[in-house]
């Protein structure tokens, strides 16, 4: 990776969270009337966002949880805040859903969003439900690919092509057009350059090799990787008549539950406490892109609530290579997971 591109990625977090203040979340007119979808709303990020979508009026809110268990008890938590906000118990409970969807599996991803086609509106979907591991592994006998490379892209991307009829409708119906958002990460800046990208074999293909992949590097390429894919994808939608926002904002480094695997190393815990933002004020930048952000942020990478040129490799003529090369190829598995699929776009 270019040594520059590094430091950008590493000195811009520090100075984000030591020194800017993000706004805090404020109602809008159009959120009462809404429906919204957050993915992994049990915990971390989704749960402090999908606060804030309650807290500022939201009309229905699904919860997508791998674990229902836990799922009802957040939305249990979620019913109580709102009780105990002046809000009526019999209300706060039925503007709240909770929904299976387990992103390791493709068949409950499209079982998500066949059940999707039969709300009257989706306004916005947070696709949140993300995982950090230095671990190749195949989570189920049945996956084709890496655990990281299947939850934060493959089904992600899968979950956002899916839906794109549900939200097309949807604009149709309400005149409001709906966000799809996934969260991404400066550390998009680190990605192994070389893993996946400088071969004539297939990225997916290296990529899904274990003896290739560089596993300290497997989330920051994710997110590079989704990067490449929201953008390519804005690009396919915004030359047709589909008025969906399609975005991918930066919490930045902040506490959030996601790197559990270092939760016990002392440096983790260090940075935690002198840099890393709460997991409220992460929040914040996606409640700003799934509900303040707007269409200049189509195919947008957003950080402190503004949309940011992301790293080099991915705006100069070697990253738009490797973002349509790689678009194709993640079509191409879509389409084996769904033949047709592609007519969606």
């Amino acid at each position: 990776m270019p040594a520059l591109s590094t430091l950008h990625g590493a000195t811009s977090t520090i100075l984000s969270n030591l020194f800017i203040n993000l706004p805090l979340p404020q109602p809008t007119p159009h959120l009462p009337h809404q429906t919204m979808i957050v993915t992994g709303a049990n915990t971390g990020l989704g749960l402090e966002t999908s606060r804030h979508l309650l807290h500022n009026g939201l009309g229905k809110l699904i919860m997508a949880v791998r674990n229902l268990e836990k799922g009802h008890a957040a939305r249990q938590e979620l019913v109580l805040e709102g009780v105990r906000r002046g809000g009526d118990r019999e209300r706060e409970e039925g503007r709240i859903e909770v929904w299976h969807l387990d992103m390791d599996s493709a068949k409950s991803v499209q079982a998500f969003a066949a059940r999707c086609g039969g709300l009257g509106r989706v306004d916005g979907v947070l696709a949140n439900a993300g995982i950090m591991t230095g671990t190749f592994r195949y989570k189920k006998r049945t996956q084709a690919f890496e655990q990281t490379l299947t939850v934060n892209v493959l089904h992600t991307m899968l979950l956002a092509v899916l839906l794109l009829p549900v939200l097309r409708a949807s604009y149709a119906r309400t005149g409001y057009a709906p966000r799809f958002v996934v969260p991404n990460s400066a550390l998009h800046y680190l990605a192994p350059l070389g893993d996946g990208s400088e071969s004539d074999t297939p990225i997916l293909t290296r990529l899904n090799n274990p003896d290739l992949s560089l596993m300290s590097g497997r989330y920051p390429l994710s997110k590079l990787l989704v990067l490449y894919a929201v953008r390519e994808l804005a690009s396919r939608t915004s030359q047709t008549d589909l008025p969906v926002i399609i975005n991918t904002p930066n919490p930045s480094y902040c506490v959030s539950g996601l790197a559990r695997e270092r939760a016990g190393n002392a440096a983790e815990r260090t940075a935690e406490k002198w840099i890393a933002r709460s997991t409220e004020e992460g929040s914040r930048t996606l409640y700003h892109g799934l509900v303040v952000a707007g269409g200049e942020s189509h195919g947008g990478y957003l950080t402190n609530c503004h949309v940011q040129e992301p790293a080099c490799h991915v705006t100069n003529q070697w990253g738009q290579k490797v973002q349509k090369q790689f678009f194709e190829e993640l079509l191409a598995t879509l389409e084996k997971i769904q033949p047709g699929i592609s007519a969606n776009i």
